[in-house]
């Protein structure tokens, strides 16, 4: 048995106040990837400050239009919101694809975005791992590494990040409000988590002791055609082996707005910028999805055992752009 302290955190203020006057602390929510981590002995806190009671359940529209999700709103609430599957159906459908009903019920918005990679060497303590303990070196580099990264992964690290709902929040522009001891600020999802690089063991870019108060989906973004699309070994729930979150609208007979976003093949929601800037202005043909696909999975760089994701990938992201834009006869 590991002990550990226990704070009860009554508002955001004393949450981030305990975590910085508690080195090793870690924030609980619903604790559906910490506390099976605490078991494996992957992560050991000092301190749980406990944030599942803090008035961060809500979702409310914002003046502008946009809605803002409480970092506290468990995800089956979320995936069930009249607002979020009228206007944001691909977060919607990411969300039920994540998981069982009983894990939406219980995981948090803050939380499913702070999840850990499921990387098997990486949740084995006898084995090395530089997430884990860095400079230990990457198990799954030369060994099994057939769910693993083929988008910028470095030496260091080929884990994948395991998030359905920051795939599709990444693909609608949104962004997370943080609060820490030094004040609040905004990051992009798209931004949020962090390449692994030298240092795999920092998987988002959140400061010390800061805590996600809320994710806002734009208004920008609201109301448009979108899909999530999702391949796993099983049809019951499992961790995605490629995943595809679309956002599109056409009009005029040209692309007008496009976010595409990839899940299960990098450290983080891959934003595929490549191909929305060569489908952005053109007719929405079969040609012209193949051609702005293939220029961002020619980035790809597959090892031995996960080639298979960039053929998968692709023929996702075909189909949703497909599905959501039949493609025009012209060329």
């Amino acid at each position: 048995m590991k002990p550990f302290a226990y704070v009860r955190a009554d508002s955001v203020e004393e949450a981030a106040d305990a975590y910085a006057s508690h080195p090793g602390a870690r924030y609980l929510g619903g604790g559906t990837n910490l506390v099976d981590l605490m078991k494996l002995g992957v992560e050991q806190p000092t301190t749980l400050v406990d944030v599942s009671r803090l008035p961060l359940g809500s979702v409310k529209e914002m003046p502008d239009g946009a809605l803002r999700i409480g970092a506290t709103v468990r995800n089956s609430d979320l995936a069930a919101h009249p607002l979020v599957r009228d206007r944001y159906p691909v977060l919607s459908q990411a969300l039920l694809a994540g998981a069982s009903g009983q894990l939406r019920n219980i995981a948090t918005t803050g939380g499913n975005l702070l999840q850990r990679t499921r990387c098997p060497y990486f949740q084995d303590t006898g084995k090395p791992c530089n997430k884990r303990e860095p400079g230990s070196g990457c198990g799954a580099l030369d060994g099994v590494h057939r769910d693993h990264s083929v988008l910028g992964y470095s030496p260091q690290c080929i884990a994948t990040n395991p998030s359905d709902m920051a795939v599709a929040l990444a693909a609608l522009d949104a962004y997370i409000e943080l609060h820490g001891t030094d004040g609040k600020r905004a990051v992009p999802v798209a931004e949020f988590h962090r390449l692994p690089g030298d240092h795999p063991e920092r998987d988002t870019e959140i400061r010390p002791g800061e805590l996600i108060t809320a994710v806002v989906l734009p208004a920008a973004t609201a109301g448009l055609p979108s899909l999530y699309r999702k391949a796993r070994d099983r049809a019951s729930y499992a961790f995605a082996l490629a995943s595809v979150a679309a956002v599109l609208r056409t009009g005029d007979g040209v692309v007008q707005h496009v976010g595409i976003a990839f899940g299960a093949l990098a450290h983080r929601p891959w934003r595929a910028r490549r191909t929305e800037e060569a489908l952005l202005g053109c007719a929405p043909t079969t040609a012209t999805f193949e051609r702005a696909v293939d220029l961002e999975l020619a980035a790809a760089q597959p090892l031995h055992d996960n080639a298979y994701k960039v053929r998968l990938a692709r023929n996702l992201a075909l189909d949703a752009l497909t599905r959501l834009a039949p493609p025009t006869t012209s060329t």
